[in-house]
């Protein structure tokens, strides 16, 4: 096969590479053509929300890019519908810190909301999670909307088919495989929350 067609090829794959949330449950049924846009499209609050818990939370999603970037903001607004409810005096309220990571598939994360630092995430909040997803052709989103619970535990599919993420007897959680790329990440992911501001503010 010559180069001429397979380029057409891969770029056809890059650009229909997507992700999807598994766990918590997402707003609603996955869009691929609107999860460029604030939360895959979804304007509006579920009416029933995932009970979810306040710490050792896992985030399961599915990843069709080879590696990736991702992290999470968090709005308490009722009723988040734009990026700038997920906005504070000092910038997007993080959750999940950005992080960078290889491998297609299913894959499982920590996050623990009682250590975000992030004022009225506490015991029976409503939040909304909004993911932050780029493979390397533009942000994807997608969105959960929650009720926090220091009583809630992890359903048995939360992590399944997960292969990097363990859970403890406890409930808590560790993951492997994940590559932090820290420093260069960080920037590049500056870099994009300050081209929501830009652009959807």
């Amino acid at each position: 096969m010559h180069f001429a067609t397979i380029f057409p090829l891969a770029l056809a794959a890059i650009a229909n590479a997507h992700f999807q949330m598994q766990y918590p449950i997402p707003r609603g049924p996955f869009v691929q053509d609107s999860e460029p846009t604030f939360c895959d499209g979804y304007s509006n609050v579920t009416t029933n929300r995932t009970v979810f818990p306040l710490t050792n939370g896992v985030i399961n999603l599915y990843s069709e890019h080879p590696k990736w970037t991702i992290g999470g903001i968090v709005s308490t607004d009722q009723d988040p519908t734009s990026f700038s409810d997920f906005n504070s005096s000092s910038g997007y309220q993080m959750v999940v810190q950005f992080f960078q990571t290889s491998g297609e598939g299913q894959y499982c994360f920590p996050i623990d909301f009682a250590n975000s630092n992030v004022s009225g995430v506490q015991d029976g909040a409503n939040v909304t999670l909004q993911l932050i997803y780029n493979g390397g052709d533009g942000n994807l989103y997608q969105c959960a909307d929650l009720t926090l619970s220091a009583n809630a535990t992890l359903p048995g599919n939360a992590t399944s088919d997960c292969t990097n993420v363990t859970v403890s007897a406890t409930g808590s959680t560790t993951t492997g495989g994940a590559k932090k790329e820290g420093t260069a990440v960080w920037g590049l992911v500056t870099a994009v929350v300050l081209g929501l501001a830009v652009s959807f503010l």
